[in-house]
């Protein structure tokens, strides 16, 4: 039965250790950072070694927002600004998006990577975190709303799967969640007309990424990714039908033990739990405590799959082209 986990290895190459783990483990997918970077040849043949672990075409993610997200980079991929100051300063913002996300699903596909964790559908406001402000589209729902659909199809119509994050709405909080656990007081009403929105407004996307906040107005004692509340708002309230995967499970918003908090996570109505930071033993834990996909996580699961399609023909030259014209420095 496949794992309820999406894992990253520690480094570049394989290790022979990691291979039979995740060949026992078999993890949904798998996802990269750049410690495991190495040049191109070596990345394709590390996605390679992943799937072949698993014995199947398992779906590798990246974070390649632009910007400061951004894993890969030169020489291997484009420097991208910014996506709230690219779509700030675009002539055309939503095409603008759709160019540059279907030239990052270029890059990434090249490299054999076919998930994308983006976009960011959080709204930026006055109480933003600076790690997420600028990773926004926009400044309201009205302007992020089109931009993330733009980003979203670029990437599907490169062949990369985009991962909408982070749901319901990381906007208002004031506390970056890698470092503290952030609590967002906003009514429901409030949340329902401005940090919901964008995400219901892409509820037929395959793929979600939970934030690690807290919802007093949903859940006041636990992050949304820990609450059955916070995922009943998101499957009932905001409509979202895909793939529910957590942010990452390592991540110091999140206080008490690994397995746990694994367990409550999937108990809360997760699909997948994300563990990042490539440590072995801490992946053990993960992958015990997820155990298999239940049989209606494995269906939105091969629904996903069933998203992700041969890359569209394109000239990518002309796309770049266009994309400079448009400005904001892409």
């Amino acid at each position: 039965m496949t794992g309820a986990t999406i894992l990253a290895p520690a480094g570049p190459v394989l290790s022979a250790g990691e291979a039979a783990f995740f060949r026992d483990a078999d993890p949904w997918g798998f996802i990269l950072f750049a410690r495991n970077l190495s040049d191109a040849d070596g990345i394709r043949a590390l996605t390679d070694a992943l799937r072949t672990a698993v014995g199947r075409d398992a779906p590798v993610f990246i974070d390649q927002e632009g910007g400061r997200v951004q894993r890969l980079r030169p020489p291997l991929a484009r420097d991208w600004p910014p996506p709230l100051d690219h779509a700030s300063g675009a002539a055309d913002p939503v095409r603008a998006m759709w160019l540059r996300y279907r030239l990052i699903a270029a890059e990434l596909r090249a490299l054999g990577i076919d998930g994308n964790c983006a976009p960011c559908c959080d709204i930026a406001g006055p109480a933003t975190h600076p790690f997420l402000r600028n990773r926004c589209l926009g400044t309201t729902a009205a302007a992020v709303i089109p931009r993330a659909r733009a980003v979203a199809e670029g990437l599907l119509a490169g062949g990369v799967l985009p991962v909408v994050k982070h749901i319901p709405g990381h906007g208002r909080a004031a506390a970056d969640s890698h470092h503290e656990l952030p609590v967002v007081e906003a009514s429901l009403a409030d949340l329902a007309a401005t940090d919901f929105a964008p995400f219901a407004a892409l509820a037929d996307l395959p793929l979600a990424m939970t934030a690690h906040v807290v919802y007093p107005a949903l859940d006041p004692d636990a992050p949304a990714t820990l609450s059955a509340a916070a995922v009943t708002a998101i499957r009932g309230r905001l409509g979202f039908g895909g793939l529910l995967m957590t942010d990452d499970m390592s991540m110091q918003a999140l206080s008490g033990d690994l397995g746990t908090l694994t367990a409550q996570a999937i108990a809360a109505g997760c699909d997948v739990t994300l563990h990042c930071n490539g440590d072995l033993g801490e992946m053990q834990t993960v992958a015990a405590a997820a155990a298999g996909m239940t049989p209606a996580a494995a269906a939105r699961a091969a629904a996903a799959l069933a998203a992700r399609r041969a890359p569209g023909s394109a000239d990518l030259a002309a796309l770049a082209a266009e994309c400079a014209r448009l400005g904001g420095d892409g």
